[in-house]
């Protein structure tokens, strides 16, 4: 049976295309800090005319299999999470063949995933759970992660975003999972959801949804807490996990979620905090659920006493959600990949919580534990195939841009001709960029 099986290979692609949330402030008349303090994001990043999610996973994988030399025949399992349709029928996975089919390769498991963010975990946990199966061929599993976050006019908007995150999975990982430690929440829930097929824009119950998140975030703690006690005979809290990272439509909720673990901890065992955080939590002990997710001093008074923690556990994780915004499925393994960039020396041995969340809703909060690896699967060469500075440093700032590309894509969907507005097209050199949301609209008029 394979051991130590988890993500032994990583790349993230996001368009070179992006607006700065400061300018998009000032574009939308908004209050200074409103996005950048009240949402807690500094950038976003958006799909020009030429790129979508399919050219975006495309180039993730095939710069994937270069930089790290693998032989597409070597790939047995390929599973994409993704909420963005292109089509009601044919999956992304399919598009995705065009890489292996020229290799000869079709004998290829797995399909996508979808149920809003969280499709990019269950393709994940199929691709694990693979591996360590007796089903297993001996071959990689391979996962995508990929989506275009557009929002109509309104609050919405500056919470867009977009990306594709790509996963080797085998044994021996660097990135290995702790499969009994996995606690998950499902129920059913219209807090986001997107009934109208001929729209990207999705109908959001903002603070449905965001309680939505923390009650998910509460149950998997404690489902996830429970389990480790089992396992290890003592109590699971903060200190217990050296990282922590969230599923990151904006920052701020990121940084609620990381004192709401706090305050658990606090409500489970009070002795697991310090004496401070005890005096001022202890007013609340007494609200209940209901009460607890809907309290503004709460919320602020945990943040507070969370604050030193966040900084140490969960702000490396944070670079490239606050710098490319919401990528939906994409969002949680971007923070991961923020992680390995910023800590790389630090992070041998360490163990990492992730909480996922896709609405309506599913939720799971998970462990993994790292470790160096050899090369070519080690966290050094993660860094540096990777290569998140560099990337993030090409992009092209371009709020008109961005603002023409949300007209065209509105009526788009609504099937009219796609035509290039602005003459723009950044698109980095080896990115595919053929967009098919095109293909499918020269194919149905022509």
């Amino acid at each position: 049976m394979a051991k130590n099986v988890g993500i032994l290979a990583m790349d993230i692609y996001f368009p070179p295309t992006c607006v700065q949330q400061e300018a998009l402030e000032a574009h939308d008349g908004a209050s200074k800090g409103k996005y950048t303090i009240g949402l807690g994001q500094e950038c976003m990043a958006f799909c020009s005319e030429v790129e979508d999610v399919i050219s975006m996973s495309l180039t993730a994988v095939t710069n994937l299999l270069e930089k790290y030399k693998i032989d597409p025949k070597q790939i047995g399992r390929l599973e994409v999470g993704s909420e963005t349709v292109i089509d009601k029928s044919k999956s992304i996975k399919t598009f995705l063949m065009q890489i292996f089919e020229k290799f000869g390769n079709t004998d290829i498991e797995g399909v996508d995933s979808t149920n809003a963010c969280y499709g990019g975990t269950a393709a994940l946990f199929n691709c694990v759970n693979w591996v360590e199966s007796s089903s297993w061929d001996g071959r990689y599993g391979l996962v995508v992660c990929t989506d275009s976050a557009v929002y109509a006019e309104g609050p919405a908007r500056p919470t867009g975003g977009a990306a594709a995150v790509v996963m080797l999975v085998g044994p021996d990982a660097p990135v290995a999972f702790e499969s009994k430690l996995r606690g998950s929440h499902m129920s059913h829930a219209y807090d986001f959801y997107k009934p109208n097929l001929a729209s990207e824009y999705p109908v959001v119950d903002g603070k449905l949804s965001q309680t939505c998140y923390l009650m998910a975030l509460d149950t998997c703690y404690k489902c996830l807490c429970s389990k480790y006690e089992k396992l290890e005979g003592k109590q699971f809290s903060l200190s217990n996990a050296d990282y922590f990272m969230f599923h990151s439509p904006y920052n701020k909720l990121v940084q609620k979620s990381f004192a709401r673990l706090l305050f658990n901890d606090f409500m489970r065992n009070a002795s697991s905090v310090d004496e401070a955080a005890k005096e001022k939590l202890g007013p609340f002990s007494t609200l209940s659920g209901d009460e607890s997710y809907q309290s503004r001093d709460l919320e602020k008074v945990s943040q507070q006493l969370a604050k030193p923690l966040y900084d140490a556990k969960v702000q490396p994780s944070t670079l490239i959600p606050k710098q490319v915004g919401n990528m939906y499925t994409a969002s949680l393994y971007a923070a991961l990949a923020s992680l390995i960039h910023n800590k790389h020396s630090e992070l041998d041995g360490k163990r990492v919580v992730l909480f996922s969340y896709g609405s309506g809703l599913t939720a799971t909060m998970f462990s993994l534990k790292l470790s160096e690896g050899h090369h070519p699967f080690s966290l050094s060469n993660i860094l540096s195939v990777m290569n998140v500075a560099g990337k993030l440093k090409s992009r092209h700032e371009v709020i008109l841009h961005f603002l023409q590309m949300c007209f065209v894509r509105y009526y788009v969907f609504f099937y009219i001709i796609l035509t290039r507005l602005s003459g723009i097209s950044h698109c980095i050199q080896s990115a595919y960029t053929d967009s098919c949301l095109e293909h499918f609209l020269l194919l149905v008029f022509f």
